[in-house]
């Protein structure tokens, strides 16, 4: 079933005026309480429910603008999803923005709230409920206009994705060609391989990792460049027979990432083909993740994934502009993108004094900027849970 539409009071009971006149610092939290119906009108909700299938069956979800507005504040307060859960019964001023005053039994689940944040993100809404919050703080005066003071910060989001050398890259990607062959030919993936692999008289492809199933000294520098012959064998053979099958793009496309890892990673030029020493500018590291790429945290701190970059207002801490991009994105070359999705956003031009970025804080091409623009996988930040490029993601506190 769809869910209904919510409607919460307008006017403040006593025991949420006495919340309202104490609350000192996050104001957001005041804010969202007063204009949540003009926030999340009836016309805005529609929209978030048509993200919920429609079925007869079982009772109504859990109100999508109640999530909304617990997204946004999770994404205010930097919170993961069992605080949330925790502060929808702990803190009265997220009961006085929920209507749930006094509530000792959560009003929705930790699972409703990732399912509604994961429907937000893959239908487009997540940017159109943080426009519209600013929107709306700007037509009500909620944070007042004028010049707008920002830090741009940026911080390393390891990819979920898994990094590998150039032969496990190579083999990796095409087993999984193999793999998409095998389930069309209804033998399933696992147990299909081996069997398509002998097939394709590759049978080392078949193994999880091909350099265990090579089985070389790859301390030897001489048993290096013998197996990286073979591999290369392995890459034209499977390239050969993938194309003679009934033409699949997917296991095509698989092959040519194979192809992209060995012109990025070796050398061919020379009598037999060898490694390339240093890393390829933009190299690949990530056979399920395209866009994931080796980035710097510091001169002696390395990590794989992406870098999200926040611009963050001093004033309100409100997040007007939030973008990911691959972690190896050159520093300060974003300003022109931000002040163009400032402009758009309708926030205060911040050209007459132009954006700087410090030398810590890292930038990245405007072209990539937006936060509609999403890498192509998951991303996970360090010690926490996959977050997906997203406004909602990155918003901090006052």
């Amino acid at each position: 079933m769809r869910p209904v539409v919510w409607r919460p009071p307008v006017e403040p009971s006593a025991a949420e005026q006495a919340v309202i006149k104490a609350v000192r610092r996050a104001r957001l939290f005041v804010f969202l309480r007063g204009h949540r119906h003009e926030l999340l009108d009836e016309e805005f909700q529609s929209e978030l429910a048509e993200t919920y299938v429609d079925s007869p069956k079982g009772q109504p979800p859990v109100s999508p603008a109640r999530l909304a507005l617990a997204t946004i504040l999770q994404a205010y307060t930097k919170v993961s999803d069992d605080e949330v859960i925790e502060a929808t019964v702990m803190d009265r001023r997220w009961q006085l923005v929920l209507d749930c005053m006094g509530a000792e039994e959560p009003p929705f689940s930790k699972g409703a709230l990732v399912g509604f944040r994961t429907r937000l993100i893959e239908s487009d809404l997540d940017r159109r409920l943080v426009e519209r919050t600013v929107e709306l703080a700007a037509a009500t005066k909620g944070f007042g206009a004028r010049a707008l003071r920002a830090a741009l910060d940026s911080s390393p989001l390891w990819g979920a994705g898994r990094v590998e050398d150039t032969f496990n890259l190579m083999g990796h990607a095409l087993r999984k060609a193999l793999g998409v062959i095998a389930v069309l030919q209804g033998r399933g993936q696992a147990a299909g391989i081996p069997v398509i692999a002998a097939q394709a008289g590759v049978p080392a492809l078949a193994a999880s990792s091909l350099k265990a199933a090579l089985d070389r000294d790859w301390d030897d520098p001489g048993a290096r460049d013998e197996a990286l012959a073979v591999v290369l064998g392995l890459l034209e053979t499977a390239g050969a027979f993938v194309a003679g099958q009934a033409g699949d793009e997917a296991a095509a496309a698989a092959v040519a990432v194979a192809r992209q890892v060995r012109d990025q990673d070796v050398d061919l030029s020379g009598p037999a083909p060898v490694l390339r020493r240093g890393v390829a500018r933009g190299r690949r590291i990530s056979v399920e993740d395209g866009e994931m790429r080796h980035g710097r945290k510091s001169r002696s701190v390395l990590f794989d994934g992406y870098k999200r970059h926040v611009l963050r207002d001093l004033d309100t801490g409100l997040v007007p502009v939030v973008g990911i991009t691959p972690a190896n994105a050159p520093e300060a070359s974003v300003t022109g993108g931000i002040t163009a999705d400032l402009e758009a956003a309708g926030w205060p031009s911040s050209t007459s004094t132009g954006l700087t970025c410090p030398r810590r804080w890292s930038a990245t091409a405007a072209r990539t900027w937006p936060s509609s623009a999403r890498p192509g996988g998951s991303a996970t930040q360090a010690g926490g849970s996959p977050r997906t490029s997203s406004p909602l993601t990155s918003m901090p506190g006052s």
